[in-house]
């Protein structure tokens, strides 16, 4: 049932990911792809294998983790750019390492945790590359999908079978690996180009409250209440929070169609 899971569950979301970037555009897609979707079953799995205690300390590293996955963000939205894919992925993977071997030294307590989401979303929401051209809707073939929801599915597998042997904080940082950036940002830069990524990376920056709600709550919850009652709050409260970034979302969708509009040339 746990291994079904594993391999069903994130290429599923990627291919709705695929689908919404079809639809909405690349922001929508990486807001949604903000949402726990791959982290919660992990530490879903963790609390199942090694207890609520041990689940709710990797939970407060997995807040922390999102300066990492902003880390990540940065080094390759700023390196696609100039170079292809592989540079790219170099890059944001040592730019995710780097900050990684950071938090795994910070103390364990939510309020540190917390301070280093924050930093890194701030730095992020202000350094990341800006997309200013037109960018082309998202186009996706059967093979290419399918070699996504592959990729997602070896990467879910890795990273569980690494955390599951790890203590708490690098079980907490590594269930928050950049799965789905990888999978997504490698597929956008080859088949959309640079600015496709720099709007899903922003779109992945709004999405980071609901992730972090839910594992404050999961950090908070397990070990009084349990793994059920905990997981179950914390999927709402991460739903209500992602409900509430959908402004900021919108602001961001048309502080870019305002920039497009300026970058093009005027006409008499």
């Amino acid at each position: 049932m746990l291994l079904a899971l594993k391999l069903v569950l994130v290429p599923a979301f990627l291919a709705a990911l695929t689908v919404a970037a079809r639809v909405w555009g690349p922001s929508v897609a990486g807001w949604l792809a903000g949402l726990p979707v791959v982290a919660g079953p992990i530490m879903l799995l963790l609390a199942l294998e090694r207890g609520p205690a041990f689940a709710a300390q990797a939970s407060a590293a997995s807040i922390a983790a999102i300066a990492a996955l902003e880390a990540f963000n940065l080094a390759y939205g700023w390196t696609c750019r100039r170079f292809d894919w592989p540079l790219a992925l170099l890059v944001g993977v040592a730019g995710w390492l780097g900050v990684a071997l950071v938090i795994v030294r910070l103390p364990g307590s939510a309020g540190w945790a917390l301070a280093a989401a924050c930093v890194g979303v701030a730095v992020s929401q202000s350094s990341l590359p800006r997309a200013t051209g037109h960018v082309p809707a998202a186009r996706v073939g059967r093979a290419d999908l399918a070699v996504r929801m592959l990729a997602g599915a070896l990467l879910t597998l890795a990273v569980t079978a690494a955390s599951a042997s790890m203590g708490a904080a690098w079980s907490g940082v590594l269930s928050v690996f950049p799965l789905l950036g990888i999978v997504l940002a490698v597929s956008a830069q080859r088949a959309h180009g640079a600015d496709f990524v720099a709007l899903l990376m922003r779109g992945m920056v709004v999405g980071r409250g609901s992730f972090a709600a839910f594992f404050a709550v999961t950090a908070l919850l397990l070990p009084q209440y349990g793994v059920a009652t905990g997981f179950a709050c914390a999927a709402v409260v991460s739903v209500v929070v992602q409900g509430l970034t959908r402004r900021m979302l919108a602001g961001q969708r048309r502080a870019h169609a305002a920039a497009r509009e300026l970058a093009q040339p005027q006409t008499e």
